[in-house]
């Protein structure tokens, strides 16, 4: 484990509220410090730290890789920023794309004309984690003649079809 000021700092926090709560019980300073001082790393790793990871919206960030791409469909999203960010897609034809990130899973609709737009291809990159994440993170990908001009995030709402009877 490494130690961090953020660490050492929510410690204290922790310590802190223990001591108040277990004085409230028992008007004994030292014995309430040294039991909130035992019970700390205890209450810190099983209720402060899980609580922060549910409720937080972080995940770990991977560089761009097309066996990863294709092998784990519901982490994309930890490859996302990476390439987005470094346009790794720009300039691709949709060959060279298919190679890389396989079959388009959908294609966008085109209102005026009344079908699928051949030249917006669209993939899922799975749901974030995060206790109160309700969307799904999705990227649109853009071409003009043939070659990837822009790749736009964007995220949409989870919809749970129920089971048919």
């Amino acid at each position: 484990m490494i130690i961090t000021p953020s660490l050492i700092v929510f410690l204290i926090i922790v310590f802190i509220a223990l001591f108040l709560f277990l004085n409230t019980i028992d008007r004994r300073k030292w014995l309430t410090g040294i039991i909130a001082l035992l019970l700390t790393p205890i209450a810190y790793f099983y209720v402060f730290y899980p609580f922060i990871n549910i409720i937080s919206n972080y995940h770990h960030q991977k560089y761009f890789n097309s066996e990863l791409w294709v092998d784990n469909p519901s982490l994309r999203y930890e490859i996302m920023d990476h390439m987005i960010t470094s346009d790794t897609l720009i300039g691709l034809t949709k060959r060279d794309l298919e190679n890389r990130l396989g079959t388009y899973e959908w294609l966008s609709w085109n209102d005026v004309k009344k079908q699928h737009d051949s030249t917006k291809w669209n993939y899922g990159l799975g749901i974030e984690p995060g206790a109160f994440n309700k969307k799904k993170e999705c990227i649109e990908i853009i071409f003009k003649n043939n070659t990837v001009a822009t790749v736009v995030p964007y995220q949409e709402i989870i919809n749970y079809d129920k089971a048919e009877e």
